[in-house]
């Protein structure tokens, strides 16, 4: 494979195309005779020692899919385009693990009108519910 297949995302995260290990097998479901003569199911297995990233990268990428990746696509009756799925689906895998946790939430309070119209509300519902009563 070329440097060009090599997989880089927009975080920075890259996998070189040597790195990748691939199997392939017959695909399940229907297709008739085709699904019985050809392996078009793609596996795709990835060492995270092999994906050169930051340290910080790297352990939120093992937290979240362990030491090694492995995605499988069976979906077209095409081997190359499993394959490229299998990429596909990869380099979304590293992308979002890579990515730093979200900032904390900076507590607000409510606004004075806010308050205002959930009384109202709640005032406007208990009247209601008054008036629905059977009164003797």
């Amino acid at each position: 494979m070329a440097a060009a297949d090599d997989i880089r995302t927009p975080r920075g995260v890259a996998v070189g195309a040597d790195a990748m290990q691939w199997s392939f097998s017959r695909s399940e479901g229907a297709g008739g005779q085709h699904v019985n003569k050809t392996s078009s199911k793609a596996s795709l297995t990835v060492s995270i020692d092999d994906v050169e990233c930051t340290l910080a990268q790297r352990s939120r990428i093992v937290a979240a899919l362990g030491e090694t990746i492995t995605t499988t696509c069976q979906v077209t009756r095409s081997q190359w385009r499993n394959r490229q799925m299998c990429i596909e689906q990869l380099a979304d895998m590293l992308n979002t693990a890579a990515a730093p946790p979200p900032a904390p939430r900076k507590k607000t309070r409510p606004s004075r009108g806010a308050i205002e119209r959930r009384l109202q509300s709640k005032k406007r519902d208990s009247e209601k519910k008054r008036d629905r009563r059977i009164t003797e």
